[in-house]
């Protein structure tokens, strides 16, 4: 098992729209500073700008923004250097929706999120998947499937979000957030990718 030590290690973690898992998702963030690593936060338009039941989005840009100590990228302009300053080591996308996940696979870049992920493709970096979406069981699973099939994608391991109310719904592990990204790093999918 891996130690879990980021030190001098940049990692992107990139947010989009799945709101109700932003709450849970930020004290993560803090746990990879608290182990060393410099976080470059990232945040889909939608992400960054609307306010739901779960949250508000200056609430949680501030939040964030605390946390990392940097500045959310949140437009094309910040988010295409990535790849050519090799700003980050890796990418994490999570939450990543059924929408980020289909544009991924089908090589679609119109948001920051999808043009870090181009951009740090292009330096052979890896992309840490934190699957959660409605249809991943339904129309996005040719698209989940077309991931797990690439070089350089690395799923945080997931399961049915909830079997009888939502049956096609797919959410990834937390608890499982911190270790992938530890194997991705070592080029290593963590398994089993199924719980």
């Amino acid at each position: 098992m891996f130690q879990f030590n980021f030190h001098d290690r940049k990692i992107g973690f990139a947010l989009t729209g799945a709101y109700s898992t932003f709450e849970v998702i930020i004290p993560y963030m803090k746990k990879l500073v608290e182990n060393g690593a410099n976080v470059v936060p990232i945040m889909s338009f939608n992400s960054y700008n609307i306010d739901t039941r779960y949250g508000k989005s200056k609430e949680f840009i501030e939040k964030i923004e605390e946390i990392t100590n940097n500045k959310i990228i949140n437009t094309f302009v910040e988010a295409e250097p990535l790849g050519q300053k090799k700003i980050i080591d890796i990418l994490v996308i999570a939450p990543c929706t059924g929408n980020t996940i289909s544009k991924l696979a089908n090589g679609i870049t119109d948001t920051p999120v999808l043009l870090a992920a181009k951009s740090n493709l292009r330096n052979d970096n890896n992309i840490v998947i934190g699957i959660c979406t409605n249809d991943g069981l339904s129309s996005n699973a040719e698209n989940i499937g077309k991931l797990l099939n690439r070089k350089h994608y690395y799923f945080i391991p997931f399961k049915q979000d909830n079997p009888i109310t939502k049956p096609r719904s797919l959410a990834f592990d937390l608890t499982y957030l911190i270790p992938t990204i530890e194997y991705a790093l070592n080029n290593e999918q963590i398994q089993p990718i199924l719980l």
